[in-house]
């Protein structure tokens, strides 16, 4: 079996982006009270303590899984306020996925973006990853700012590309390459 992987502590502006700890199971309540960010990630909902605890056992096994690195992105005043992951599935076809969610009380603060654009530096100059790709619902206008500071270019629309809920949902297709950086 291969090791697993080490996630790193990251610098990302005024944030930090650090592994899962068990005392992060607040973030994990919160988010889990969003409309959005469970139906579009593994956040529990409705949330119990067991399933927080069983959410961040989940972030672990990536690791250990070597299916991607998961952070928490940690603000100034040491509040956990978000999540950001680099997804390993297609590596060996030269390419990683990001995505992200920050609780709705630290919403417009750059986490978001701070967090995109550390991960997206470190996989492509330290872990040399030719490239990046993440998708964003066309409504949702602070994603697509966040990954346009973060460098990423819009390829286009990926029709019913995935599934959100109940409802199949398209997403613009962002991407950001190892030459660009």
């Amino acid at each position: 079996m291969e090791q697993p992987l080490d996630v790193p502590e990251l610098a990302a502006g005024g944030f930090t982006l650090r592994p899962w700890r068990l005392s992060d199971l607040p973030l994990v309540r919160e988010a889990s009270e969003d409309n959005h960010i469970p139906l579009i990630t593994t956040v529990p909902s409705p949330y119990s303590e067991e399933s927080g605890v069983a959410f961040i056992e989940r972030q672990w096994s990536r690791a250990t899984t070597r299916a991607g690195y998961t952070f928490v992105i940690v603000a100034s005043s040491d509040r956990p306020v978000g999540q950001v992951g680099l997804w390993l599935r297609d590596l060996a076809e030269g390419r990683a996925s990001l995505g992200y969610w920050v609780v709705k009380s630290a919403r417009g603060q750059g986490a978001a973006a701070a967090a995109v654009d550390a991960v997206a530096g470190w996989a492509l100059c330290e872990l040399r990853i030719p490239r990046l790709e993440l998708w964003v619902e066309p409504w949702n206008t602070a994603s697509i700012r966040t990954a346009e500071r973060a460098g990423f270019q819009r390829e286009g629309l990926l029709r019913s590309w995935q599934q959100v809920g109940d409802e199949r949902r398209d997403m613009f297709m962002y991407s950001l390459l190892n030459d660009e950086r």
